[in-house]
């Protein structure tokens, strides 16, 4: 067995990584009280990873598709200088409401822009460059958000894809959304315009770094 599939070893992660700040913990308790699918939230593991990978490579225009209630967006803001920006997209109006409550609260909001609408549709309004791009969307369209921010993403950027296990179900998939998740990562995997590693962070973090 993987040890990364041993009971309590996501917990014991977490307590061994850098605690986020009060805001994001704050964050994290309304999103569970509020939202009718919580577990869309990157949490403190990947939300801690997500601010780390901003901050190492510099990072100064970062491109978000899928904020849900913000939680990644703010972890990555954490990371950026104060000159940098982030560019999310988002279509859900009460998960954007949700996020600019909290963004307004942060030090760091300001660095945030929302975009609200269809990804592909505001995908093609941003020309880039990007350091580091983060899809976390409708799995169906991974391949096309894909091709349409590979061009926008500055040579040695970084793309990072959640959710590429998908619960496991990569390994027998059966509905749209699992056969749409296998179909991404194969399709990254005949990519030679990146190099890859695939994280067992969490869900699954498709690690891509632009040549």
């Amino acid at each position: 067995m993987l040890t990364c599939q041993a009971p309590g070893i996501e917990e014991y992660a977490e307590s061994k990584t850098q605690s986020p700040c009060a805001l994001l913990n704050e964050l994290q308790r309304e999103t569970h009280q509020k939202m009718r699918v919580p577990q869309m939230l990157t949490g403190p593991l990947e939300g801690t990873f997500l601010r780390l990978m901003a901050a190492s490579i510099s990072a100064k225009s970062i491109l978000e598709v899928g904020m849900f209630t913000g939680y990644s967006a703010l972890s990555m803001a954490e990371g950026l200088p104060a000159d940098g920006k982030l560019v999310t997209l988002e279509i859900e109006p009460e998960h954007i409401a949700m996020a600019k409550k909290y963004f307004e609260r942060s030090e760091h909001g300001k660095k945030i822009e929302v975009i609200e609408g269809p990804a592909l549709d505001s995908l093609k309004k941003l020309k880039g460059p990007f350091d580091l791009v983060f899809i976390d969307a409708d799995k169906e369209n991974y391949i096309n958000y894909y091709e349409d921010i590979l061009p926008k993403v500055r040579p040695g950027g970084v793309i990072l894809v959640d959710n590429v296990l998908w619960g496991g179900k990569v390994l027998d998939p059966q509905s749209t959304s699992d056969r749409a998740v296998c179909a991404f990562n194969d399709h990254v995997c005949k990519d030679d315009r990146v190099d890859r590693v695939l994280l067992t962070v969490r869900d699954g973090v498709f690690f891509l770094r632009k040549k």
